[in-house]
């Protein structure tokens, strides 16, 4: 399940899909709402890039629910991860949507704006308690009412931090930076102490971060962003002070994950997100990085921090509601849930599953460390990327904001003008 599941090009999916938007009532309202009646008949059910490593864990499930409920049976399809935005416009072009899809928030948008997403609001509302409310609220859309998809799995990663390099600074290593401001004051703390050798981030700023800034990114009704308003010029201006002062490195405008955390890897960076993957890289590469890390939270100024979902979206077409709100349902309750995160790095969406002694007790391994760490912010965290914020509109936003750093134009401008851009690509989508 690589990283890259998180992200997807959804400016092709909205392209693909722009002929059924001409079309579509806009409103989510395909179909029937009711998922009443008995459970029975047969259902497809399709994932994403699954069959590989969890073929056994699927197919038990799968046993599961027909033995639960006699007279069903379920046809599990798996998709590859290249193309699949490609594959789910194809099927909802084609009336061939099957009839539970593993979608991301940023998929289901355009097919609740079709009305190929049943509103789980209205057909299965009764279930909304049992996840967290961040994570049910993450398959909503602006601008629209319900919700389009049973949360599954979340994902989320801390922050690294070189405490020798704080302590250097004269900075205590067991208080790291919690806040943008505590992270602001610290970095140039830190360029400063080092004369600029040492920078603290090596990321400008993304859609995210104005988010976890407590910026507004998109009004209510989704017809319009927001991420230029005072707020977000601050931040802006704040990390325009970082490049400046070598607080932010001066490769940062073109980091990759990779780049940042080799920069993190050598010294050259106080802080970086990452993952168990990545201590066990430190104990290997950088024996006295390793020793003296330190595992924080993202940076936040809201208290919640980012995380990413992924969910099960049920076709508002399918003849067979019943059957498949109650195995979308199945598959995403607490005790499967905490199934499958037992498998692999992920963390359940169910209200209450992350107090399990898995997430919080620690056993001396970098797994456990890491995964401890993620789960306490899980509980309340925010999917902040909007739904509707292309892969197109975050390379607008990232070419604006470089052009800010380097003193191109203010950060007003940069901000006022990734808008625009991002607005008119809205409105192509739509």
């Amino acid at each position: 399940m690589p990283t890259s599941r998180r992200t997807l090009a959804v400016a092709a999916v909205a392209a693909l899909l722009l002929p059924l938007s001409a079309c579509g009532s806009g409103d989510g309202g395909g179909g029937s709402t009711d998922a009443s009646g008995k459970v029975e008949g047969d259902i497809t059910f399709q994932t994403w890039n699954l069959r590989a490593n969890f073929k056994d864990y699927f197919e038990g499930l799968i046993a599961e629910f027909e033995k639960k409920y006699p007279g069903t049976d379920v046809k599990w399809v798996d998709q590859p991860g290249e193309g699949y935005a490609d594959k789910i416009s194809a099927d909802a072009a084609g009336g061939t949507l099957p009839d539970v899809v593993n979608v991301s928030p940023d998929l289901v948008a355009p097919l609740a704006e079709v009305g190929l997403a049943l509103d789980l609001d209205k057909a299965a509302g009764q279930y909304a308690k049992e996840y967290l409310d961040g994570a049910w609220a993450s398959h909503r859309i602006p601008g629209t009412e319900g919700t389009y998809a049973f949360p599954w799995y979340l994902n989320t990663g801390p922050l690294f931090y070189n405490k020798t390099l704080f302590e250097k600074a004269g900075l205590d290593p067991e208080q790291p930076p919690k806040t943008y401001d505590d992270l602001f004051d610290s970095a140039l703390t830190i360029a400063e102490k080092t004369d600029g050798e040492v920078a603290t981030l090596a990321n400008v700023p993304t859609i995210e971060d104005f988010g976890r800034y407590g910026v507004p990114l998109m009004n209510e009704e989704g017809t319009a962003f927001t991420f230029d308003d005072a707020k977000g010029v601050e931040l802006l201006t704040r990390y325009k002070e970082l490049y400046d002062a070598g607080a932010l490195d001066a490769q940062a405008l073109t980091a990759t994950p990779e780049s940042s955390g080799k920069k993190f890897l050598t010294g050259a960076v106080a802080m970086n997100p990452g993952s168990a993957l990545d201590l066990a890289n430190f104990k290997k590469q950088a024996p006295s990085l390793y020793e003296n890390i330190g595992i924080t939270d993202q940076i936040t100024s809201t208290g919640h921090v980012n995380m990413y979902v992924m969910g099960l979206m049920v076709n508002s077409q399918s003849d067979r509601k019943p059957a498949a709100v109650a195995f979308a349902h199945f598959v995403t309750d607490a005790a499967h849930q905490m199934s499958f995160a037992k498998r692999v790095a992920i963390f359940p969406s169910t209200a209450g599953s992350l107090d399990d002694p898995y997430f919080t007790e620690e056993d001396g391994t970098d797994e456990t460390r890491v995964r401890v760490a993620a789960a306490k912010s899980l509980k309340t965290a925010v999917n902040y990327t909007p739904v509707l914020f292309s892969e197109q509109m975050k390379t607008e936003l990232r070419n604006e904001v470089a052009k800010a750093l380097q003193g191109k134009q203010s950060p007003k401008e940069a901000l006022d003008n990734a808008v625009k851009s991002c607005d008119r690509l809205l409105k192509q989508q739509g």
